[in-house]
């Protein structure tokens, strides 16, 4: 049975990515990549490796000459670790803007509030969207969903994400990596597809194949 249910998991995967690319315009979107989710007040956090796959993605797009853009938290509230003058509101270094590549800085969960995030991209003709970053269920989850509502097609790079264990509402823990796997299959078909980094440098090396 278990075997079997492989096999219809792989052939569903299959069709999908029939209908899957990467046009040379599509936007790699970094979001919250920041200091401040290395601190401890966080508590546990799944997926360790999520920097390493941004980081794989980020170096793809830059090779590969497709825009970037990075959105950075800026708390309105002065505790926080993400204040202006706080060392966590930095960008992680491999993930700060190289040359050309924009900066957004949001105070929200989404990083199309409040911002010229929509305008930029439909000023530049972007109709599709790679996102990476923290945390999948907040603004990762905010961002795409709003993404998804104003008519971007969004790629989630599942493992490019991450979160923190959180409390139900009855104070029982609740394990992070539940959360993250709940949030990207929610977000899965009906906002965005969802897709390990493999798979997105897959589609980035078929697309640039196919333009030479």
């Amino acid at each position: 049975m278990r075997k079997q249910a492989v096999v219809r998991k792989t052939a569903l995967f299959e069709k999908r990515r029939e209908t899957m690319s990467l046009d040379r315009d599509t936007v790699l979107l970094l979001i919250d990549v920041q200091e401040g989710f290395k601190h401890p007040k966080w508590g546990r956090r799944n997926n360790p490796c999520a920097e390493a796959k941004i980081a794989q993605v980020l170096n793809t797009w830059r090779v590969t000459g497709r825009p970037i853009i990075h959105v950075q938290h800026v708390s309105q509230e002065h505790a926080s670790v993400f204040a202006p003058d706080s060392p966590g509101v930095a960008l992680q270094e491999f993930a700060r803007p190289a040359d050309g590549e924009l900066l957004v800085q949001k105070r929200v969960n989404s990083a199309f509030i409040g911002t010229e995030l929509d305008r930029t991209l439909k000023e530049s003709g972007a109709s599709g969207l790679v996102v990476v970053g923290f945390t999948t269920d907040h603004c990762v989850s905010s961002t795409v969903r709003m993404a998804a509502n104003l008519g971007y097609r969004t790629i989630v790079v599942a493992d490019g994400t991450a979160t923190f264990e959180r409390r139900s509402v009855d104070n029982k823990p609740v394990g992070p990596e539940s959360i993250h796997q709940i949030h990207l299959l929610s977000l899965q078909g009906e906002f965005a597809e969802v897709l390990d980094a493999d798979v997105v440098l897959c589609l980035s090396e078929e697309q640039e194949t196919a333009s030479r």
